[in-house]
């Protein structure tokens, strides 16, 4: 790979042709061409908060600034902040974290790259959820490792992670598994037998495991069970926190990686040579968020709940459109099966461009999540009702419905 630069030849590493992307902006990009155009768009295509960072946080951010806390900090981390989310983690999983455990990042996403860059060697192998964040692929690949996907199929009630798929895919080669339970884009959530199920796996083929719990945060029932808080899990598990979306802060871009004290402490020699350390100030609104009055927070789930109900039961009045109602996260992934063939098309984007053209309602596909494989003979789309409020939810999905229903 070449381009030419000032009668110089440029030519990047090889390893660049492995790096993917988040192709879901793409889309963003897109809906907002349209709707400068004069188009109205219905925004449930990215993943991103139109709610308040509650005060409080936003005031102890504010405060450490004035005070001066705007110099260099340690490439771990804030001691309070680290001690506040090992109290944090062990509250809700029952474990026995300390400070020790855990590493301050910027943002959720740099975790998944240390976890890679600090274990993976060229030729191994890594499970990842597919459909899933498509960040996952592309750093298991940029590092060198061969990316081993497995899916998900509809079960009673929500979807359910095809175990069996995942267990036939292990080769002596493989050596880690990426799990995002409360899962995006399909919402899903592991029962506590799936999880020991997973667990099992895990430890009967010595696997490294990387559990992103993003959305850890975003549930609207019981709390659920993490995957490190089952029998000899801890040890083999990487936990990737972020305040991003329990907190409203995802472009304050903090969280941690939270583990074993010799990968942590493998994954801070990495972030000395990356980014030095954490934003100082920022690390001051995250003690107050884990801390300080959670009624801000608990305020934006009411709101998220609130809109996932509206949505879940106009997109099943659609026709052509099959949605469970998830217990968390803010996605919601229907079976567009029926609506693409009454449209006459099985090509995810033509149907997606057709149904912002004609209705300015904007989604991602389940190929913006992951390649789709051979044997998945049903369509789906992504729709985040995270940035877009309640009438506006209603507005769009009824124009969809209208839509559909001349189709």
């Amino acid at each position: 790979m070449s381009v030419v630069s000032n009668s110089r030849t440029l030519d990047f590493a090889q390893r660049m042709s492995r790096l993917g992307t988040e192709t879901a902006f793409a889309v963003s990009a897109e809906a907002a061409a349209f709707a400068g155009e004069g188009n109205k768009v219905y925004p449930f295509h990215i993943g991103d908060l139109n709610l308040p960072t509650p005060e409080n946080i936003v005031a102890a951010t504010h405060d450490a600034m004035r005070a001066g806390k705007t110099g260099y900090g340690s490439n771990y981390g804030l001691a309070e902040l680290r001690a506040a989310l090992a109290a944090n983690i062990n509250a809700s999983h029952g474990t026995s974290y300390t400070a020790e455990n855990v590493l301050v990042q910027p943002g959720g996403k740099p975790v998944i790259g240390k976890f890679f860059l600090a274990l993976l060697n060229s030729g191994d192998e890594a499970l990842y959820p597919n459909p899933g964040y498509p960040i996952y692929e592309s750093q298991i690949e940029f590092n060198g490792g061969k990316a081993l996907p497995y899916g998900y199929r509809e079960g009673a009630g929500n979807f359910e992670i095809d175990l069996a798929q995942l267990e036939r895919a292990i080769t002596p080669r493989t050596r880690f598994l990426v799990f995002n339970n409360l899962q995006n884009p399909t919402g899903a959530e592991s029962s506590r037998t799936e999880l020991e199920q997973v667990a099992e796996i895990a430890r009967k083929h010595d696997l490294m495991v990387l559990c992103d719990e993003a959305y850890q945060g975003i549930v609207y029932g019981a709390a659920p069970t993490s995957l490190v808080s089952l029998p000899g899990m801890a040890d083999r598990t990487v936990i990737l926190y972020t305040f991003s979306k329990t907190y409203a802060m995802t472009g304050w871009r903090l969280g941690a990686a939270i583990g074993p004290k010799p990968l942590i402490d493998a994954m801070a020699k990495l972030a000395v040579n990356d980014e030095s350390c954490t934003n100082t100030f920022i690390q001051y609104g995250g003690i107050e968020a884990l801390t300080g009055d959670q009624s801000g927070s608990r305020n934006n789930l009411a709101i998220l709940e609130e809109r996932r109900d509206i949505a879940v039961d106009l997109l099943n009045s659609i026709p052509g459109f099959r949605c469970f109602k998830p217990g968390s996260t803010f996605y919601l992934f229907p079976n567009v099966t029926g609506a693409m063939a009454a449209l006459g098309t099985e090509d995810y984007e033509a149907f997606r461009r057709l149904v912002l053209k004609e209705t300015g309602v904007s989604f991602t596909t389940r190929g913006h999540f992951g390649r789709p494989g051979q044997s998945e003979p049903q369509r789906y789309v992504r729709l985040a009702y995270s940035g877009i409020d309640k009438d506006q939810i209603h507005e769009g999905l009824m124009r969809l419905k209208q839509f559909m229903t001349r189709a």
